[in-house]
Protein backbone atom coordinates (compact mmCIF):
# COMPACT_ATOMS: atom_id res chain seq x y z
CA UNK A 1 0.00 0.00 0.00
CA UNK A 2 0.86 3.75 -0.74
CA UNK A 3 -0.98 6.17 0.57
CA UNK A 4 -1.78 6.86 3.98
CA UNK A 5 -5.37 6.82 3.10
CA UNK A 6 -7.81 5.87 6.40
CA UNK A 7 -11.27 5.62 4.10
CA UNK A 8 -12.31 4.88 0.91
CA UNK A 9 -15.53 5.68 -0.52
CA UNK A 10 -17.99 8.04 -2.25
CA UNK A 11 -17.42 11.70 -0.94
CA UNK A 12 -19.91 13.24 1.27
CA UNK A 13 -23.38 15.33 0.60
CA UNK A 14 -21.16 18.68 0.75
CA UNK A 15 -18.36 17.21 -1.11
CA UNK A 16 -17.54 17.37 -5.28
CA UNK A 17 -19.68 15.18 -7.05
CA UNK A 18 -23.14 17.25 -7.10
CA UNK A 19 -21.19 20.07 -8.18
CA UNK A 20 -19.35 18.20 -11.26
CA UNK A 21 -20.66 18.56 -15.00
CA UNK A 22 -19.95 16.52 -17.63
CA UNK A 23 -18.02 18.33 -20.74
CA UNK A 24 -18.05 15.36 -23.27
CA UNK A 25 -21.06 13.02 -24.19
CA UNK A 26 -25.12 14.16 -24.09
CA UNK A 27 -26.13 16.06 -20.20
CA UNK A 28 -29.09 17.58 -18.99
CA UNK A 29 -28.92 20.98 -19.20
CA UNK A 30 -32.26 23.01 -17.67
CA UNK A 31 -34.93 22.77 -20.36
CA UNK A 32 -32.60 21.25 -22.86
CA UNK A 33 -29.98 18.11 -23.73
CA UNK A 34 -26.28 19.71 -24.48
CA UNK A 35 -23.88 17.43 -26.35
CA UNK A 36 -20.00 18.09 -27.11
CA UNK A 37 -17.75 15.92 -28.68
CA UNK A 38 -13.50 16.08 -29.45
CA UNK A 39 -13.87 15.80 -33.46
CA UNK A 40 -10.95 17.67 -35.31
CA UNK A 41 -11.11 15.27 -38.27
CA UNK A 42 -14.39 16.06 -39.76
CA UNK A 43 -15.34 19.12 -41.46
CA UNK A 44 -19.04 18.88 -40.04
CA UNK A 45 -20.50 17.26 -37.48
CA UNK A 46 -24.55 16.57 -37.18
CA UNK A 47 -26.67 15.77 -34.53
CA UNK A 48 -29.22 12.81 -36.27
CA UNK A 49 -32.10 11.73 -33.54
CA UNK A 50 -32.93 8.22 -34.50
CA UNK A 51 -36.13 7.39 -35.78
CA UNK A 52 -37.05 11.07 -35.70
CA UNK A 53 -38.12 12.65 -38.89
CA UNK A 54 -36.56 16.33 -38.00
CA UNK A 55 -34.05 17.40 -39.47
CA UNK A 56 -30.28 16.84 -38.70
CA UNK A 57 -28.88 20.05 -36.11
CA UNK A 58 -25.20 21.59 -37.32
CA UNK A 59 -23.40 21.57 -34.27
CA UNK A 60 -20.57 24.34 -33.66
CA UNK A 61 -16.71 23.78 -33.88
CA UNK A 62 -14.69 25.40 -31.25
CA UNK A 63 -10.65 26.39 -32.13
CA UNK A 64 -9.99 22.92 -30.45
CA UNK A 65 -11.99 20.65 -32.50
CA UNK A 66 -15.00 20.40 -29.80
CA UNK A 67 -18.38 20.23 -31.48
CA UNK A 68 -21.00 21.07 -29.04
CA UNK A 69 -24.64 21.99 -29.74
CA UNK A 70 -27.70 22.56 -27.14
CA UNK A 71 -30.93 21.45 -27.73
CA UNK A 72 -34.56 21.25 -26.25
CA UNK A 73 -35.34 19.07 -29.03
CA UNK A 74 -34.18 15.91 -27.63
CA UNK A 75 -34.89 14.17 -24.60
CA UNK A 76 -33.94 11.54 -21.95
CA UNK A 77 -34.56 7.77 -23.79
CA UNK A 78 -33.90 9.66 -27.43
CA UNK A 79 -31.61 8.21 -29.22
CA UNK A 80 -29.02 10.15 -31.35
CA UNK A 81 -26.13 9.32 -33.81
CA UNK A 82 -23.41 12.32 -35.26
CA UNK A 83 -22.97 12.65 -38.77
CA UNK A 84 -19.79 12.99 -39.87
CA UNK A 85 -19.09 15.29 -43.53
CA UNK A 86 -22.85 14.77 -43.67
CA UNK A 87 -21.91 10.85 -44.41
CA UNK A 88 -21.17 8.60 -41.89
CA UNK A 89 -23.30 7.93 -38.94
CA UNK A 90 -21.67 7.00 -35.17
CA UNK A 91 -22.34 6.78 -31.85
CA UNK A 92 -21.04 9.33 -29.62
CA UNK A 93 -17.17 8.35 -28.19
CA UNK A 94 -18.59 9.29 -24.72
CA UNK A 95 -21.96 7.45 -24.87
CA UNK A 96 -23.34 6.45 -21.56
CA UNK A 97 -25.76 3.69 -22.83
CA UNK A 98 -25.76 1.81 -26.39
CA UNK A 99 -29.09 0.03 -25.88
CA UNK A 100 -28.53 -1.55 -29.61
CA UNK A 101 -25.10 -2.43 -29.06
CA UNK A 102 -21.24 -0.50 -30.54
CA UNK A 103 -23.19 0.08 -33.63
CA UNK A 104 -25.91 1.53 -32.87
CA UNK A 105 -27.17 4.88 -31.77
CA UNK A 106 -26.51 6.52 -28.42
CA UNK A 107 -29.19 7.36 -25.79
CA UNK A 108 -29.33 9.98 -23.64
CA UNK A 109 -29.41 9.17 -20.11
CA UNK A 110 -30.52 11.12 -16.87
CA UNK A 111 -28.23 9.99 -14.00
CA UNK A 112 -29.28 12.53 -11.81
CA UNK A 113 -32.82 11.31 -11.55
CA UNK A 114 -32.12 7.67 -9.57
CA UNK A 115 -32.86 7.34 -6.41
CA UNK A 116 -30.10 7.02 -4.17
CA UNK A 117 -29.72 5.68 -0.83
CA UNK A 118 -25.99 5.80 -0.39
CA UNK A 119 -25.82 9.13 1.22
CA UNK A 120 -24.60 7.79 4.75
CA UNK A 121 -22.04 5.87 3.14
CA UNK A 122 -18.42 6.36 4.02
CA UNK A 123 -16.65 3.78 2.23
CA UNK A 124 -14.41 1.18 4.19
CA UNK A 125 -10.27 1.50 5.65
CA UNK A 126 -7.84 0.74 3.52
CA UNK A 127 -6.02 -1.47 5.85
CA UNK A 128 -9.25 -3.57 5.96
CA UNK A 129 -10.16 -3.90 2.60
CA UNK A 130 -10.51 -7.42 1.01
CA UNK A 131 -11.73 -7.89 -2.48
CA UNK A 132 -14.11 -9.90 -4.43
CA UNK A 133 -13.39 -9.81 -8.10
CA UNK A 134 -16.52 -10.43 -9.45
CA UNK A 135 -17.30 -10.73 -13.32
CA UNK A 136 -21.17 -9.84 -14.12
CA UNK A 137 -22.14 -12.30 -16.52
CA UNK A 138 -20.78 -15.54 -14.85
CA UNK A 139 -21.39 -14.41 -11.12
CA UNK A 140 -25.17 -15.07 -11.46
CA UNK A 141 -27.58 -17.38 -13.88
CA UNK A 142 -28.72 -14.50 -14.91
CA UNK A 143 -25.55 -12.70 -16.04
CA UNK A 144 -26.70 -9.17 -15.26
CA UNK A 145 -26.60 -6.39 -12.74
CA UNK A 146 -29.76 -6.83 -11.09
CA UNK A 147 -28.72 -10.63 -11.01
CA UNK A 148 -25.19 -10.15 -9.39
CA UNK A 149 -27.06 -7.15 -6.45
CA UNK A 150 -29.38 -10.15 -5.81
CA UNK A 151 -26.79 -12.41 -4.73
CA UNK A 152 -24.01 -9.43 -2.62
CA UNK A 153 -25.25 -11.00 0.58
CA UNK A 154 -23.30 -13.67 -0.04
CA UNK A 155 -20.21 -11.89 -0.70
CA UNK A 156 -20.73 -9.78 2.62
CA UNK A 157 -20.93 -13.08 4.38
CA UNK A 158 -17.88 -14.29 2.84
CA UNK A 159 -16.18 -11.20 4.51
CA UNK A 160 -15.09 -9.80 1.68
CA UNK A 161 -15.15 -5.56 2.31
CA UNK A 162 -15.33 -4.76 -1.42
CA UNK A 163 -16.08 -6.19 -4.96
CA UNK A 164 -14.49 -5.69 -7.61
CA UNK A 165 -16.12 -5.26 -11.00
CA UNK A 166 -14.47 -6.68 -14.03
CA UNK A 167 -14.58 -4.21 -16.80
CA UNK A 168 -18.39 -3.41 -17.95
CA UNK A 169 -17.99 -1.13 -20.32
CA UNK A 170 -19.84 -1.72 -23.89
CA UNK A 171 -18.06 -4.47 -25.94
CA UNK A 172 -19.40 -6.02 -29.44
CA UNK A 173 -21.57 -9.43 -28.87
CA UNK A 174 -23.40 -10.38 -25.42
CA UNK A 175 -20.28 -12.50 -24.01
CA UNK A 176 -16.89 -10.86 -23.05
CA UNK A 177 -14.70 -10.64 -20.15
CA UNK A 178 -14.51 -6.86 -20.52
CA UNK A 179 -11.14 -6.24 -21.65
CA UNK A 180 -12.06 -5.36 -25.49
CA UNK A 181 -15.05 -2.67 -24.39
CA UNK A 182 -15.09 0.39 -27.18
CA UNK A 183 -17.92 2.53 -25.31
CA UNK A 184 -15.34 3.48 -22.48
CA UNK A 185 -18.64 5.76 -20.60
CA UNK A 186 -21.59 3.20 -21.45
CA UNK A 187 -22.35 0.04 -19.00
CA UNK A 188 -23.30 -3.10 -21.68
CA UNK A 189 -26.32 -3.67 -22.57
CA UNK A 190 -25.99 -7.56 -21.98
CA UNK A 191 -25.55 -6.81 -18.44
CA UNK A 192 -28.60 -4.12 -17.83
CA UNK A 193 -29.55 -0.23 -17.87
CA UNK A 194 -27.58 2.13 -16.30
CA UNK A 195 -29.34 2.27 -13.59
CA UNK A 196 -29.41 -1.35 -13.29
CA UNK A 197 -25.50 -0.45 -12.27
CA UNK A 198 -26.35 2.15 -10.36
CA UNK A 199 -28.63 0.01 -7.88
CA UNK A 200 -26.06 -2.40 -7.70
CA UNK A 201 -23.49 0.01 -6.39
CA UNK A 202 -26.44 0.84 -4.16
CA UNK A 203 -26.90 -2.46 -2.78
CA UNK A 204 -23.51 -3.05 -2.31
CA UNK A 205 -23.05 0.48 -0.07
CA UNK A 206 -26.07 -1.28 2.12
CA UNK A 207 -24.40 -4.09 2.85
CA UNK A 208 -21.19 -2.23 3.91
CA UNK A 209 -19.60 -3.25 0.35
CA UNK A 210 -17.19 -0.62 -1.75
CA UNK A 211 -17.54 -0.98 -5.30
CA UNK A 212 -13.70 -1.01 -7.22
CA UNK A 213 -14.47 -0.85 -11.17
CA UNK A 214 -11.91 -2.37 -13.20
CA UNK A 215 -10.89 -0.27 -16.47
CA UNK A 216 -8.93 -0.49 -19.41
CA UNK A 217 -7.35 2.71 -20.69
CA UNK A 218 -4.46 0.87 -23.08
CA UNK A 219 -6.37 -0.24 -25.94
CA UNK A 220 -10.22 -0.40 -27.39
CA UNK A 221 -11.51 -3.69 -28.50
CA UNK A 222 -11.34 -4.68 -32.18
CA UNK A 223 -14.82 -4.11 -33.39
CA UNK A 224 -17.06 -0.78 -33.11
CA UNK A 225 -14.19 1.31 -31.78
CA UNK A 226 -14.80 4.37 -33.81
CA UNK A 227 -12.66 6.70 -32.07
CA UNK A 228 -10.25 7.12 -34.97
CA UNK A 229 -13.13 8.43 -37.17
CA UNK A 230 -13.21 11.41 -34.57
CA UNK A 231 -9.33 12.03 -34.40
CA UNK A 232 -6.90 10.17 -35.28
CA UNK A 233 -4.86 11.73 -32.41
CA UNK A 234 -6.48 9.19 -30.25
CA UNK A 235 -3.56 6.49 -30.86
CA UNK A 236 0.39 6.62 -32.10
CA UNK A 237 2.70 4.28 -33.85
CA UNK A 238 5.23 5.88 -32.01
CA UNK A 239 4.42 3.61 -29.02
CA UNK A 240 3.45 0.70 -29.65
CA UNK A 241 1.21 -2.19 -27.43
CA UNK A 242 0.42 -5.84 -27.29
CA UNK A 243 -2.81 -4.34 -29.13
CA UNK A 244 -1.11 -2.22 -31.68
CA UNK A 245 -0.03 1.59 -32.11
CA UNK A 246 -0.06 2.92 -28.47
CA UNK A 247 -2.80 5.03 -26.72
CA UNK A 248 -1.39 8.96 -27.20
CA UNK A 249 -0.67 10.87 -24.33
CA UNK A 250 2.64 12.03 -25.18
CA UNK A 251 2.17 13.41 -28.77
CA UNK A 252 0.02 16.36 -31.14
CA UNK A 253 -3.03 16.77 -29.24
CA UNK A 254 -2.44 13.93 -26.27
CA UNK A 255 -3.91 16.83 -24.26
CA UNK A 256 -7.74 15.89 -25.06
CA UNK A 257 -6.99 12.20 -25.03
CA UNK A 258 -5.67 12.24 -21.51
CA UNK A 259 -8.87 14.85 -20.76
CA UNK A 260 -10.99 12.08 -22.21
CA UNK A 261 -9.88 9.26 -20.04
CA UNK A 262 -9.66 11.50 -16.79
CA UNK A 263 -13.17 12.47 -17.49
CA UNK A 264 -14.52 8.99 -17.91
CA UNK A 265 -12.56 8.52 -14.23
CA UNK A 266 -14.67 11.18 -13.22
CA UNK A 267 -18.10 10.05 -14.66
CA UNK A 268 -17.79 6.43 -12.97
CA UNK A 269 -17.42 8.39 -9.81
CA UNK A 270 -19.86 10.32 -9.95
CA UNK A 271 -22.65 9.18 -12.02
CA UNK A 272 -22.39 5.81 -10.51
CA UNK A 273 -20.89 6.35 -7.06
CA UNK A 274 -18.17 3.69 -7.88
CA UNK A 275 -14.91 3.80 -5.09
CA UNK A 276 -12.07 3.43 -7.27
CA UNK A 277 -10.38 1.77 -9.88
CA UNK A 278 -8.14 -1.09 -11.26
CA UNK A 279 -6.38 0.02 -14.13
CA UNK A 280 -5.94 -2.54 -16.45
CA UNK A 281 -2.03 -3.08 -17.85
CA UNK A 282 -0.82 0.10 -16.68
CA UNK A 283 2.65 -0.49 -18.56
CA UNK A 284 1.71 -0.24 -21.91
CA UNK A 285 0.17 2.87 -21.23
CA UNK A 286 3.55 4.87 -22.72
CA UNK A 287 4.26 8.28 -21.82
CA UNK A 288 7.78 10.36 -22.46
CA UNK A 289 6.38 13.48 -21.49
CA UNK A 290 7.02 16.14 -18.33
CA UNK A 291 3.93 14.62 -16.74
CA UNK A 292 3.10 10.94 -16.75
CA UNK A 293 -0.65 10.54 -18.06
CA UNK A 294 -0.99 8.35 -14.58
CA UNK A 295 0.17 10.39 -12.46
CA UNK A 296 -2.63 13.20 -13.84
CA UNK A 297 -4.85 10.78 -13.47
CA UNK A 298 -4.76 10.21 -9.94
CA UNK A 299 -4.07 13.61 -9.02
CA UNK A 300 -7.42 14.83 -11.09
CA UNK A 301 -9.05 11.63 -9.45
CA UNK A 302 -7.99 12.90 -5.94
CA UNK A 303 -9.01 16.46 -6.44
CA UNK A 304 -12.68 15.60 -6.93
CA UNK A 305 -12.97 12.52 -4.73
CA UNK A 306 -9.68 12.58 -2.10
CA UNK A 307 -11.37 9.01 -0.64
CA UNK A 308 -11.62 6.74 -4.12
CA UNK A 309 -8.60 4.55 -4.27
CA UNK A 310 -7.06 3.64 -7.25
CA UNK A 311 -4.50 0.46 -7.82
CA UNK A 312 -2.54 -0.66 -11.09
CA UNK A 313 -1.91 -3.96 -12.39
CA UNK A 314 1.80 -3.31 -13.98
CA UNK A 315 4.42 -5.68 -14.26
CA UNK A 316 7.44 -3.21 -13.91
CA UNK A 317 7.41 -3.34 -10.01
CA UNK A 318 8.77 0.74 -9.99
CA UNK A 319 8.37 2.59 -6.63
CA UNK A 320 7.17 5.46 -7.89
CA UNK A 321 3.42 3.84 -8.91
CA UNK A 322 3.24 4.24 -4.79
CA UNK A 323 5.45 6.67 -4.22
CA UNK A 324 3.47 9.97 -3.13
CA UNK A 325 2.94 12.81 -5.43
CA UNK A 326 4.67 15.21 -3.02
CA UNK A 327 8.11 12.81 -3.36
CA UNK A 328 7.41 12.58 -7.06
CA UNK A 329 5.62 9.50 -7.05
CA UNK A 330 2.11 8.89 -8.84
CA UNK A 331 0.36 8.13 -5.92
CA UNK A 332 -1.57 4.69 -6.64
CA UNK A 333 -2.72 3.02 -3.39
CA UNK A 334 -1.44 -0.19 -4.83
CA UNK A 335 -0.39 -2.21 -7.53
CA UNK A 336 -2.06 -5.49 -8.45
CA UNK A 337 0.48 -8.10 -8.54
CA UNK A 338 0.22 -11.57 -10.62
CA UNK A 339 2.93 -12.96 -10.07
CA UNK A 340 1.83 -16.03 -7.82
CA UNK A 341 -0.79 -16.86 -10.34
CA UNK A 342 1.93 -16.55 -13.59
CA UNK A 343 4.18 -18.75 -10.83
CA UNK A 344 1.88 -21.31 -10.62
CA UNK A 345 1.15 -21.37 -14.02
CA UNK A 346 4.19 -22.25 -15.74
CA UNK A 347 4.83 -24.53 -12.93
CA UNK A 348 1.70 -26.80 -13.20
CA UNK A 349 0.45 -26.29 -17.18
CA UNK A 350 3.90 -25.69 -18.13
CA UNK A 351 3.32 -22.23 -19.80
CA UNK A 352 6.01 -19.88 -21.06
CA UNK A 353 5.23 -17.63 -23.42
CA UNK A 354 4.53 -13.38 -22.65
CA UNK A 355 4.60 -13.16 -19.25
CA UNK A 356 5.33 -16.50 -18.29
CA UNK A 357 9.10 -16.26 -19.58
Amino acid sequence: MGNDVEAIGRPSVDDTPAAWRPTLGAWADEDATRFRVWAPAPRSVDLVVAGEAAAPERMARDQHGYWELRTADVRTGDRYWYRLDGDRMLPDPASRFQPEGVHGPSEVIAPRAFAWTDLGWMGTSLQHLIIYELHIGTFSPAGTFAGAAARLDEVARLGATAIELMPVAEFPGERNWGYDGVDLFAPSRAYGTPDDLRSLVDAAHALGLAVILDVVYNHLGPEGAYLTAYSPDYFTERHRSPWGAGVNLDGAHSEHVRAFFIENALHWLTEYHVDGFRLDATHALCDDGPQHFLAEWVSRVRAAHPRAIVMAEDERKLRRMVSPQAAGGWGFDAVWADDFHHHVRRLLAGVRESYFA
